[in-house]
């Protein structure tokens, strides 16, 4: 397996003698021929900027970083992948930041492009190509014009049409799950923040946080429009907003008023699930899908990311238990980073607070960070590292009731009804 690099105009190569590498934590590492897949479709190759690819030259027996003006080559995965290991790479400037990315190692092998992960759940209803540009353009303009004094369907319009959000595109072509943010405000200060960053964070958040609190009015008939067949899903709490549930009297407004209307459809909230009693209330409304995020279930850990404001690990783990209790398919949005997330004590950790809560479901999301920041974040590890793809054979093993997967997905059993 040939390592790949690319020049400063973004022409990817792949070295005919030097063998590629990964990275697990902060340690180089050789790359499995088990923990490869071909390049899957929907993926896309990018540069790092201001790295040198570290290969292994095998004249030379020993691992190198290669010289000259290239950049390592990391592999951005589509929804259903998760990734096993980082791309092998060291900064040229230490103190400069990637951008948030969540980098894979991609190496060259047989003819083609091959990349350290694994399928965790049915890429093709979330493929790219499967939200047409002209279809979604029809799509935005049919939902603006029915509701022209609709603010959220403007701030949505550019989600989909600049951000390309698909959970936003979603909602203008009425399939999957649909958007609808509520929320400017947030009572956490997470380090990988897509939308909001402090000036001195060094890296500038991706996409910009909705600025104004919708109406119930406007909340009601975005979710009425998505809410339409029997699959249909519409979530609050989105990439473009704060946290959902700082708006709990909106959400609570907003859910029984469509359910006085129609019984039809999913209504889920993704949330840090802090506000205990505001999660409480939102359940009892009528709350069918919860999807907590989180990136550890050490307080520790848990902290160092999230920074929370008013609340702690406990308060999330009796959100979830509450929600649970009450019928709500429940799952997490699980942040995972090779050689953080399969470390020993982190993988205990997670299996019991998955016990605990009566989780449905763990959604593997691949963390967008800068690798070099956020170790310097987390505490270091207590036990051994097993690596990423033996951390889901151990909790598909040990939570068979479980789903491992990647994205929201309709309760099996209301489905089948």
């Amino acid at each position: 397996m040939h390592l790949v690099y690319a020049d400063e105009a973004g022409n990817v190569f792949d070295h005919p003698e030097w063998t590629a590498l990964g990275r697990s934590g902060d340690m180089i590492t050789e790359i499995w021929d088990d923990e490869l897949i071909p390049l899957p479709e929907g993926a896309t190759l990018v540069s790092l900027p201001g790295t040198r690819a570290i290969g292994w030259n095998g004249e030379a027996e020993s691992m190198q970083p290669l010289d000259g003006p290239y950049n390592a080559v990391g592999a951005l995965l589509p929804q259903g992948f998760t990734r096993l290991l980082l791309p092998g790479y060291v900064k040229k400037d230490k103190s400069q930041m990637l951008p948030l990315f969540g980098y894979t190692a991609v190496v060259w092998k047989d003819g083609q492009f091959y990349v350290a992960a694994k399928r965790s759940d049915d890429p093709e209803p979330w493929n790219p190509r499967n939200c047409d540009p002209r279809e979604l353009g029809i799509g935005v303009e049919r939902l603006l014009q029915t509701y022209p004094d609709n603010r959220l369907y403007r701030h949505l319009s550019k989600c989909a049409l600049e951000y390309e959000c698909l959970t936003a595109s979603n909602t203008f072509l009425s399939r999957l799950e649909g958007a609808v943010p509520v929320s400017f405000s947030c009572n956490a200060g997470c380090y990988g923040c897509i939308s909001e960053q402090p000036d001195d964070s060094g890296f500038p958040a991706p996409q910009t946080r909705m600025n104004f609190k919708p109406n119930v009015d406007e909340i009601v008939q975005v979710m009425l429009e998505h809410l339409k067949t029997p699959e249909s899903i519409i979530s609050f709490g989105q990439g473009c907003e704060g946290e959902p549930s700082t708006q709990a009297k909106l959400i609570i407004d907003s859910i029984r008023r469509v359910r006085e209307r129609t019984s039809i459809g999913y209504i889920n909230i993704n949330t840090n699930a802090g506000l205990t009693d505001h999660i409480r209330g939102i359940v009892d409304a009528g709350l069918d899908l919860m999807r907590v995020s989180t990136i550890s279930a050490l307080d520790e850990h848990y902290n160092a990311y999230y920074k929370p404001r008013g609340y702690s690990l406990a308060n999330v783990e009796k959100s979830l238990t509450y929600a649970s209790g009450k019928g709500v398919y429940t799952s997490i949005n699980y942040l995972v980073f090779p050689g953080v997330t399969d470390r020993e004590e982190e993988i205990e950790a997670m299996l019991g607070f998955a016990k605990r809560t009566g989780l449905k479901l763990i959604q593997l999301r691949n963390l967008n960070i800068d690798p070099e920041g956020y170790l310097q974040l987390v505490p270091k590890p207590q036990g051994d590292v097993y690596g990423m793809k033996r951390m889901i054979e151990i909790f598909e093993a040990e939570l068979p009731d479980v789903v491992i997967g990647s994205y929201t997905h309709v309760p099996p059993l209301r489905a089948s009804k």
